[in-house]
């Protein structure tokens, strides 16, 4: 009989004679909360029975895949899209440029064709809006009732989701990139949005755009466009003039949106990133931080290319 089955018979024995439990007997917690290392340390504790073990394994899956809290009244305050925020134009507004996007996600594509829900967001220059628009974008689509999205933070070289987020830095594409004997599990965060969860960029590296460029790279684009599938995969993409990555990304890419800021990115940075996208299907625009009327809140265009 096991340490726990004996007290637990001891105190069955002294309620049914009526006299109170021994308060100096301690507690047993639940089997599911207790460490494996108490199993291991006690030197008369037999084997863990299958149940135990099966139990021990589940938690222990459990908790390689890290949770994070979203502030969404934050969110809200810097005017992004939260299930919660009600009825705005920005609502609306990314519920028409996710349109198209979704309904080429999963339409049928050639053998040669790269899968269409890997969706990269980029720019030509930094400070246009992209990792805005790639979370606002995410988050509406996380709000659809038939698919779940992960946001890639692929800007390795100036990380920008998790800061936008409020979340502290942590490990990600790179580490698994360099690490082999890491997995997807072990750095992909789960949110409190259920449809939604995030693939930070991790440790930088001089040798990223190699890295972005591998097999290993390749590999885990097929899985993750594949393991699941009503899975939208975003990317935020470093800007197109600034860096090689953003080219490399794109060749693995199904669908490319390119931020524009309005009255302020030339139609010369526009030409000029278009043209290192030359070949690629599916190039789309997003005309940013527009003002119509003064006074209005900045709306947004979606033209395909």
């Amino acid at each position: 009989m096991s340490i726990i089955e004996k007290a637990a018979s001891r105190i069955d024995k002294q309620r049914q004679n009526g006299a109170p439990a021994n308060p100096f007997v301690p507690a047993v917690p639940p089997l599911v909360d207790a460490p494996a290392a108490v199993l291991v340390d006690v030197p008369v504790a037999p084997a863990p029975t299958p149940d135990l073990a099966a139990s021990a394994a589940a938690a222990a899956g459990t908790a390689r895949t890290r949770r994070v809290e979203l502030d969404l009244g934050r969110m809200r305050e810097l005017g992004m899209v939260t299930a919660a925020g009600g009825r705005t134009n920005l609502l609306e507004e990314f519920r028409i440029i996710k349109r198209p996007l979704l309904k080429r996600a999963f339409a049928e594509r050639g053998p040669k064709d790269n899968p269409a829900n890997l969706i990269m967001i980029t720019s030509s220059l930094p400070g246009e809006g992209k990792t805005y628009c790639a979370i606002n974008l995410a988050m509406s689509i996380a709000m659809e009732l038939d698919h779940t999205v992960l946001l890639v933070d692929a800007d390795v070289a100036r990380p920008s989701v998790l800061r936008t987020l409020g979340l502290p830095t942590q490990r990600g594409l790179m580490d698994i990139l360099v690490d082999k004997s890491l997995d997807l599990s072990d750095v992909m965060l789960r949110t409190n949005v259920d449809t939604l969860a995030i693939l930070p960029a991790g440790t930088a590296t001089p040798r990223a755009t190699e890295l972005l460029a591998s097999s290993t790279m390749t590999a885990m684009l097929q899985e993750l466009a594949s393991r699941y599938p009503d899975r939208i995969i975003i990317f935020d993409s470093p800007p197109l003039m600034l860096t090689s990555e953003a080219r490399v990304l794109a060749s693995h890419m199904g669908q490319i949106v390119v931020v524009v800021e309005a009255q302020t990115t030339t139609q010369h940075a526009v030409k000029e990133s278009l043209q290192q996208l030359e070949g690629m299907s599916n190039v789309n625009l997003i005309y940013n931080k527009t003002r119509d009327i003064p006074g209005i809140e900045e709306t947004y265009d979606y033209h395909y290319g």
